[in-house]
């Protein structure tokens, strides 16, 4: 008969800590797995029983046998952090102390106006629509796949953003001239909404308690995902079975192989389409404010980079359009009406 006194065991510690923290699933499997890896590296020895040393003999491996990039070697000490602090609720003078590895300053690839079109006009169908947005909007690539239908306004020309990056809201324009594109892409969807809805599985996962507190919310048309995936699957934290949102690794695919096929000989990713909406603006006139507060920087300085990026490119014989002024206005909701002018 089993010991129901039994104290769970330590990954499960951490499984629940996370999950009372409030973080993402992501960060979930990403702690636990480096928190795995830190005690198999050490033959097994449980955490209490080690300490400073057996954290940077680890972080060490990581960067010198593993060749990891310092992010990554920054994130399994946050998660051993977490660890100890957090889980074992040990508070030890050497886990300041642990030094985090220095993280390489390097402007982001960014495409200039004529390769943004050359990509998006060889993709199509849902990924066509999400690079688009991508661009037109500055969102970051699960922002764009989390979206749900209540987020966009086609009215006021808003999409709001629900707990970005750092957990924060943020609204961002909704170029006009992706709103058809859009609509007609909502229309399809709701029909897909109605087949599950007959099937008894248009239920979608909702943040925190919402579900407890809005019982019927998770069947509700404005909870939906935009962009949903093919099929259903079961949620690892409810076990519920239901149609989540896209896969964003197939967005990155679809992208992938537009690069590929526009002979662009840059490693452009989603995340590209952002850098070149920040730096694109700010060329058209954009005060740097308003791009910080669109992109979701804390920081200004953050943002200050895609001025250094048009710094190289103007170091590079980068030619500014004599109409740059009418560019500037035009360009103000609609970063795609810039492609004609500059690309002449």
């Amino acid at each position: 008969m089993p010991n129901n006194n039994t104290p769970p065991k330590l990954l499960d510690q951490v499984r629940d800590r996370i999950r009372v923290k409030h973080y993402s699933i992501r960060t979930e499997t990403q702690y636990v797995q480096w928190i795995k890896r830190f005690i198999l590296f050490h033959g097994k020895r449980h955490p209490l029983e080690m300490g400073a040393t057996e954290v940077e003999a680890f972080l060490s491996h990581l960067a010198v046998e593993g060749r990891v990039s310092a992010s990554t070697q920054n994130q399994a000490l946050s998660a051993l952090l977490f660890l100890y602090k957090e889980v074992l609720l040990i508070d030890l003078p050497w886990l300041d102390n642990v030094v985090r590895a220095k993280q390489p300053q390097r402007l982001p690839c960014v495409l200039t106006r004529t390769e943004v079109r050359s990509i998006l006009t060889l993709m199509n169908g849902s990924y066509g629509l999400m690079a688009n947005l991508l661009y037109g909007t500055g969102m970051r690539l699960m922002e764009c796949v989390r979206l749900r239908v209540k987020d966009v306004d086609f009215e006021r020309g808003e999409i709001l953003i629900r707990d970005g990056k750092g957990a924060k809201d943020r609204v961002t324009m909704l170029p006009e001239s992706l709103k058809d594109s859009l609509l007609a892409h909502l229309h399809l969807r709701r029909t897909l909404f109605d087949n599950d809805t007959k099937l008894g599985k248009a239920s979608v996962y909702l943040p925190d308690a919402l579900e407890r507190k809005y019982p019927n919310a998770a069947t509700d048309w404005a909870w939906q995902y935009i962009f949903p995936s093919g099929s259903f699957s079961v949620d690892p934290r409810s076990g519920v079975e239901r149609r989540h949102h896209i896969d964003e690794k197939l967005l990155q695919r679809a992208m992938k192989k537009a690069v590929q096929a526009s002979g662009i000989a840059k490693l452009a990713t989603p995340h590209t389409l952002r850098h070149s909406f920040a730096t694109h603006l700010l060329d058209s006139g954009y005060d740097i404010r308003t791009v910080q507060e669109l992109l979701g920087h804390s920081d200004i300085s953050t943002t200050m980079i895609y001025t250094h990026v048009l710094k190289e490119e103007m170091g590079s014989g980068l030619v500014i359009c004599a109409c740059q002024n009418k560019q500037r206005q035009e360009s103000r909701h609609d970063p795609f009406r810039s492609f004609s002018c500059r690309n002449r």
